[in-house]
């Protein structure tokens, strides 16, 4: 959770604000490769892509 907070930090420090989407959208993807691969929902996750 450190990661988490350094990169906030960073965000909020640098006026940096354009990176908050970006990075919300990698952590969407990730979780749903996550779900997508070891999942019963897995077929339905990967027709989107």
């Amino acid at each position: 959770m450190d990661i988490f907070k350094d990169l906030w930090k960073f965000i909020r420090d640098r006026k940096a604000f354009w990176l908050a989407p970006l990075i919300i959208i990698f952590v969407i993807l990730g979780v749903l490769l996550v779900f997508g691969g070891s999942s019963a929902v897995a077929p339905f996750i990967y027709s989107l892509f």
